[in-house]
């Protein structure tokens, strides 16, 4: 059992508000996913030419002015470094490969959350709060975000293990349920060239889903080839620089509530965690149905 949420926001004088109407949201899902927690948030853009690598490191006093020293000396670009607690922003022109190949080779316990132009990932152990309260998520602005409180179920409790997960650039995947053939998935995606981190079943999907959208299809297409080859319960929200979008298996036995008004689409994986939002007693709300997708956009 976890939780989900997420929360797009439609009215941009609210979207310096993100973090402060999300936060309630995460904590009141406590129950459903104790052990660890995390967010995808979509902030504004850097340059066209830039991107942004979220990094996580394990160590409390690791040094991340050290890190950007060496990363300008080494390869001769600037860089700008955003750190908070165990985390940091990495933002740099140079491309993704360069620097993955770099991080690996300098900082091998470094672990890359995700790279893109507008998402930053921040996810580790602890309940909802004490992970909102270590990396500042009151604090957050953005269009829109995905977050997820987790129960671990089939996998180590780790900040590697806790959600979101990502493929690609800025495209995320939180997931409330379980799937019965990752490993199937697995010996089905590495001949074809797509790297796992860990045996968490829901990075099968994530990956499945890279794979697809590597491929040329498009979200829509990949979800709907993801009915056919993942087995099990789910619920998917997903984030991508310019959507949110969610799914439920066939069966819908993992529960989901949207809210939405002219100013927001919140969800939930139950109701009590969207009642704080303004104006929600006169928002839509729903259940999504089973095998349809649901697409908002920024």
């Amino acid at each position: 059992m976890c939780g989900i949420v997420g929360l797009l926001i439609k009215n941009p004088k609210l979207r310096p508000q993100l973090g402060q109407l999300m936060l309630p949201m995460l904590i009141g899902m406590t129950e459903r996913g104790p052990d660890s927690a995390g967010l995808a948030v979509y902030t504004s853009a850097v340059g066209a030419n830039e991107r942004k690598f979220s990094l996580y490191a394990f160590e409390e006093d690791f040094s991340w002015q050290k890190l950007g020293h060496d990363f300008q000396q080494h390869l001769g670009s600037a860089v700008t470094m955003v750190p908070q607690a165990n985390h940091a922003i990495l933002t740099t022109h140079l491309e993704p490969a360069t620097v993955r190949v770099w991080l690996k080779e300098h900082y091998p316990s470094l672990h890359l959350l995700s790279v893109g132009q507008l998402m930053d990932i921040y996810k580790d152990v602890g309940t909802p709060a004490q992970v909102a309260a270590r990396y500042d998520f009151a604090s957050l602005q953005g269009t829109h975000l995905v977050g997820h409180t987790r129960m671990a179920t089939e996998s180590a409790v780790t900040p590697s293990h806790a959600h979101p997960f990502t493929a690609g650039e800025d495209f995320s995947l939180v997931h409330n349920g379980s799937l019965s053939n990752p490993n199937s998935i697995r010996r089905k995606l590495e001949p074809l060239g797509i790297e796992f981190e860990t045996d968490n079943d829901t990075e099968a999907a994530c990956r499945f889903l890279q794979w697809r959208l590597r491929e040329g299809d498009d979200l829509k297409t990949a979800l709907m080839a993801g009915f056919d080859e993942l087995d099990g319960f789910y619920t998917f929200l997903m984030g991508t620089r310019n959507e949110m979008a969610l799914v439920r298996d066939a069966f819908a036995c993992k529960p989901a509530v949207v809210a939405e008004t002219d100013d927001y689409v919140a969800i939930a994986s139950e109701f009590r965690s969207l009642a704080h939002l303004p104006d929600v007693k006169n928002a839509h709300l729903f259940e999504p149905m089973p095998e349809e997708l649901y697409v908002w956009k920024v």
